[in-house]
């Protein structure tokens, strides 16, 4: 099984749509409005990935870069495999190749994502497959005020000098930091990328 990576840092309609579908129902509660998306992407916050199989679309990622004085961060903020192609290890295959690709790109030192805190076993084993990918769970449990539900950061520390000083809430700080940016109403260009529209 190969799996193929293309990225975008500005918007594209004809892409959008095809992503979409696997979006949406990977995502029915807590996805952003594509509008929201449409102006991360045009304000150089985001990126947004696609996985194929050949000519085949099968898995979709939105992520940014984290700010932070010290280390170089990328904040995966969401991920999905095609609900028909679940099950087969193209999560973790995919999830290897976005990894790489923020290596390559922008010499990230840790990965980091958010995950629904309760204690569920859906939630459960979201957490059991990002550990399986190597990252290490902290243990501030994060309330937005706008949602009811609690959220974990987990981080995937990609050097050996990395390290997280404190329970989780400097991470949180940066993962607060990028949806606030998603979500303002200025302009804001913090994210470039030398290779634009397609990696």
């Amino acid at each position: 099984m190969t799996l193929t990576l293309r990225t975008w840092d500005s918007w594209n309609e004809e892409v959008w749509q095809q992503i979409k579908p696997i979006y949406e129902e990977a995502f029915i509660h807590g996805a952003k409005p594509e509008k929201i998306i449409r102006q991360m992407l045009d304000r150089k916050i985001a990126f947004l990935h696609a996985g194929y199989e050949g000519d085949e679309l099968v898995a979709m990622a939105l992520t940014g870069l984290g700010r932070s004085d010290q280390q170089q961060t990328m904040i995966i903020d969401y991920m999905a495999i095609r609900h028909d192609r679940r099950g087969r290890g193209e999560g973790r295959l995919f999830f290897n190749i976005l990894r790489d690709w923020g290596i390559a790109h922008h010499r990230i030192d840790a990965i980091i994502i958010e995950a629904e805190a309760e204690d569920t076993q859906e939630n459960r084993e979201r957490i059991i497959f990002w550990e399986k990918c190597g990252f290490l769970p902290t243990s501030y449990v994060h309330h937005y005020i706008w949602i009811p539900e609690t959220y974990r950061a987990l981080v995937l520390p990609l050097q050996p000098d990395f390290q997280i000083t404190d329970d989780g809430q400097s991470i949180f700080a940066q993962i607060t930091d990028f949806h606030e940016r998603s979500f303002r109403k200025q302009k804001s260009n913090t994210l470039t990328d030398s290779n634009k529209n397609k990696v």
